[in-house]
């Protein structure tokens, strides 16, 4: 028996549908980091990180964010988060393949679902039965995306053997949940198409799975 945190962020907006530029992902899906239960180290290197920015003059005031963060910080940060070298695994829906019921339902139901399928899939994937899990969610903000969250980790919870706390935090209070973000937004990236310097080396070996529970986008890239 072993304790996790398992540390989740969702990426992709909730519509159906072909994108409607060429920078929104076909995609919404999740992505979670997992580090065992002790890591106090990690979290600690994480605030240290964000004072030595400050000292040099860049302002982290909440948190670390791959999407606004410029180039500097995210070498840093990455160059760090392979240092901790967590396991990182991604489930991805592919929204213009949704099913009629889950168009009908709406966004709430696609966030449910994507969430749901991917704690599944860790469950029966990566963790023995007998392990104890902390299942950390970045906070969303409406109602229904909260409600719709916690009625999937209670359905996880409910169908698999291990014992999951659920826990729905804000991600700047929690450097797993940024953690999540930056190896998410770079993953996004890459099946997109788009470059990324350090991917292979700093984002590659964390990549333990990529689940397309509705198939592959047609002309995505494949690293």
């Amino acid at each position: 028996m072993a304790e996790y945190f398992v540390y989740l962020d969702e990426t992709g907006t909730l519509d159906f549908g072909p994108p409607k530029s060429s920078t929104e992902s076909p995609y919404f899906g999740f992505g979670s980091v997992i580090y065992p239960g002790e890591h106090g180290d990690a979290i600690w290197d994480g605030h240290v990180l964000r004072a030595a920015l400050e000292s040099r003059g860049v302002r982290i005031p909440s948190q670390f964010h791959a999407k606004d963060d410029s180039w500097d910080t995210r070498g840093d940060v990455f160059s760090l988060i392979a240092g901790q070298a967590p396991r990182f695994d991604t489930t991805l829906l592919l929204k213009q393949r949704a099913y009629a019921s889950v168009v009908a339902a709406g966004k709430p139901r696609l966030y449910k679902l994507a969430l749901y399928l991917h704690l599944k899939f860790l469950c029966q994937r990566v963790f023995t039965p007998e392990d104890d899990l902390y299942v950390v969610v970045a906070t969303i903000g409406t109602k229904a995306m909260k409600s719709a969250a916690a009625a999937a980790v209670e359905d996880v919870a409910a169908q698999m053997p291990q014992h999951v706390v659920a826990c729905f935090w804000d991600a700047s209070s929690t450097w797993g949940l940024q953690v999540a973000d930056y190896l998410l937004w770079a993953r996004q990236r890459v099946l997109s198409g788009r470059q990324m310097a350090v991917y292979d080396s700093h984002v590659a070996p964390l990549v333990k799975s990529t689940f397309f529970p509705w198939g592959e986008s047609e002309g995505a890239g494949q690293s």
